[in-house]
């Protein structure tokens, strides 16, 4: 990616979702680091605005201090009414001990040594047997054949669901995370009809079908002595002693479903993307395969699979020079951050060899960081493992179309012609 063109700060516009399916959104993001890096951002849709944090030293200070900047007003810039708050609560949106406690419901499931130990090999396993059907052809969709089958596949294992409903559940997250693009969306969040819905997360129709589906499992492994994810939220209790409510169970269900597929797929196609358009730092990885796992850190860095995360002020505050006032919407652009010049040496080189990788993918430092950071990691890092080694050429063969969205900086479709050892 060459360094976006400058944009001119009165002509940034961060709601203008159709910036997003292209290069103009890092040159707003470029434009806000350097001249208005607290920046407030009006909205259009009935939204009372937000504040924009582009640095990534604000955007640390944001995200580990829940005190003054909490979650439990929701993690994107819906407003949500108060009478609908408690039942659209996931742990996203919870902090303090009960979050603490939710998290450690599973945690253990997700630490570096356990995935090591109890996942690794049967997950290299997933991997070669999504490469090997996707290499069958020498023309295919990337993301349709590899990067969306393969993170489906694994936590079609962790919830020890059939591999026929992996299909479905990809559609689930397209559709949920989809929620302002026409062509994955039933009903997209700024159509007057998800009124309906607003008691649903992102107003999306489908995330009563996930409900429904999560509760079907729970009903058939409670009290039962599964060790699947499912049967870990529905049979323990967390440390605080308080059980799961059926609303929390819900929507802790949808968040695996979601969060376990879309921000680790993304990542994978816009590493291979990156890869496409730097053919160089292909070869290097191909020379010099001990380099994978280091350059994962640069896949994430560069993907930035999530643009933002909401916080809301809980007192008047500065921060970057502006006067934040109680109740404000505070939105972290972690995308931003990880090209924060600043941080990062020529931050629009792709360098697979790059050290000390400070990004905010997950939420550095945050007690908000993501859950699945390992299992991402590994996922990532067994993909590229044994991809790279059995391509000897690959190439785009088509076009690259992107999510609309400034949520999720995902890619829908990536065609590419491939020829293998």
């Amino acid at each position: 990616m060459e360094k976006p063109p400058y944009v001119p700060l009165d002509e940034v516009d961060l709601v203008d979702l159709d910036r997003f399916t292209g290069p103009q959104a890092w040159g707003m993001l470029d434009t806000l680091r350097r001249e208005s890096p607290v920046h407030f951002q009006r909205e259009t849709d009935g939204g009372s605005g937000f504040w924009a944090v582009t640095r990534h030293a604000d955007i640390c200070e944001v995200d580990k201090d829940p005190e003054t900047f909490t979650s439990t007003n929701f993690v994107n810039l819906e407003e949500v009414d108060d009478d609908l708050q408690e039942a659209r609560r996931s742990m996203l949106e919870t902090d303090g001990t009960r979050h603490r406690a939710l998290r450690k419901l599973i945690a253990r499931e997700f630490s570096r040594p356990n995935l090591m130990r109890n996942y690794e090999d049967f997950l290299r396993d997933l991997t070669k047997q999504t490469i090997d059907a996707a290499l069958q052809k020498s023309e295919f969709d990337f993301v349709k054949e590899i990067s969306a089958d393969f993170p489906i596949q694994v936590l079609a294992r962790l919830l020890d669901v059939p591999q026929e409903r992996t299909g479905q559940l990809i559609d689930w997250g397209n559709e949920i995370i989809g929620f302002s693009d026409p062509e994955y969306a039933k009903v997209l969040i700024s159509d007057a009809e998800s009124e309906r819905y607003k008691h649903l997360p992102f107003r999306s129709p489908v995330s009563q079908e996930v409900f429904d589906y999560g509760r079907q499992l729970a009903a058939e492994r409670k009290g039962g002595s599964g060790s699947d994810l499912v049967s870990m939220l529905v049979n323990k209790i967390p440390e605080d002693g308080q059980a799961l409510s059926a609303s929390e169970f819900d929507s802790y269900f949808l968040l695996l479903v979601v969060a376990g597929n879309e921000t680790t797929r993304h990542t994978i196609t816009h590493s291979m993307l990156a890869l496409l358009e730097h053919p160089e730092q292909l070869a290097k990885l191909q020379a010099n395969p001990e380099l994978i796992p280091d350059a994962v850190e640069e896949f994430l860095r560069w993907a930035s699979p999530v643009y933002h995360f909401r916080r809301t002020a809980t007192r008047d505050v500065e921060l970057g020079g502006q006067q934040i006032k109680e109740g404000d919407k505070v939105v972290m652009w972690f995308a931003s951050g990880n090209r924060d010049e600043e941080v990062f040496d020529d931050p629009y080189d792709f360098d697979v060899t790059r050290k000390d990788i400070d990004h905010v993918t997950f939420g550095k430092g945050s007690p908000h960081l993501c859950l699945g950071n390992n299992l991402a990691r590994m996922e990532i890092r067994l993909m590229f493992e044994e991809l790279i080694p059995r391509l000897k050429t690959i190439e785009l063969n088509g076009e690259v179309r992107r999510v609309r969205s400034n949520f999720v900086n995902g890619i829908k479709t990536l065609p590419v012609r491939v020829t293998t050892h």
